[in-house]
Order: structure tokens, then sequence, then C-alpha cells
């Protein structure tokens, strides 16, 4: 790799990266560990592509599709040797609502990754569903489709929990 693109590499990893693992963060449910390293190797994915990807109009968007596909494609591999567990990493939350953050987290991990992907693309990152589509590969109307199921579950699976945070 040409040295001359390392710095701009760089800051773009410095800008993006809080960003990405935040992202990836909503994507594994929780699991901080492992969003640093969804986030980790999907910086270092763009890194070998720098000087193409620097050359898009939004190398952050590439660089969010990137980490969606990162996470899809590491729950696909049977060789993962990590497990879920119900246990968050130690961090102070600066929320006003920390057991609301928690019982929405848990249950997003719930929910299979590829209904997580979609939540969190379209109602974290605030994505429309057309670039929500192109990010997955899917058309907008299996998005659509997908989004509607997608809170369906997550609804069922916050029960009433979600009323009885939201009254407290």
């Amino acid at each position: 790799m040409d040295r001359s693109t390392t710095p701009d590499f760089r800051e773009f990893a410095a800008a993006r990266g809080q960003h990405l693992v935040r992202t990836a963060f909503l994507l594994t449910g929780g699991d901080a560990h492992l969003a640093e390293d969804l986030a980790q190797e999907a910086l270092g994915k763009l890194y070998g592509k720098w000087r193409r990807v620097a050359r898009l109009d939004n190398p952050a968007g590439y660089a969010q599709t990137v980490l969606v596909n990162t996470f899809l494609s590491h729950r696909r591999r049977r060789s993962s040797t990590e497990h879920v567990t119900d246990t968050f990493a130690e961090a102070a939350v600066a929320d006003s609502d920390p057991a609301l953050r928690l019982t929405l987290l848990r249950a997003l991990g719930e929910l299979p990754p590829p209904d997580r992907a979609v939540l969190v693309l379209r109602f974290w990152e605030d994505r429309s569903v057309e670039d929500t589509a192109h990010v997955l590969q899917l058309s907008a109307g299996a998005v659509r489709s997908r989004s509607s199921r997608a809170l369906t579950r997550l609804r069922a699976v916050l029960g009433t929990e979600l009323d009885d945070l939201a009254r407290s």
C-alpha cells in the first residue's frame, strides 16, 4: 500500500471509528468486545481498499456497509468460538434511563441477526428504506416487510416489559 494514503485513512478511522463501534454494539445486541472486533475488522477491510474507497462520494456510508456485512458474515461463520452471554461490559452510561436501554439491548440480542441489522440501520442509523436495501442487498419491499416483522418480533420479545419501563 502506498504510504501517501495512510494519513488519510488514519484521519478517517479516527473520525469514524467510534461511530462504527456504536453501530456494531447495537448490531451485536450489546456485546462491546465483539463490537470492537467487528469495527476493527471492517476498518481493516477498508484499509486494504482505501485508494478506491477514498474516491467514493460517501466513504462513511461504504464503511457502514462493510461493517454490517462483516457482522452478518460473522454470524454465519460456523467456526466462531465466541458465545453470547447475558453480561455486559462494565462501562459508565450517560443514559437517562439505563433500565430501558438494557431492556432494548437484550431484546435486540434475541432477534435474528438480519432482523437486528434492518432495525439498527433503519431506526438507529436513520437510513432510508432504499439505503438500507442497498446495504443489505435486498429490495426496498423486502426491507419494509423485514422491518415490520422485526418490529413485531421485538414487541413480542419485550411484551409488557417495555410498557412497565415507560410508565416508571
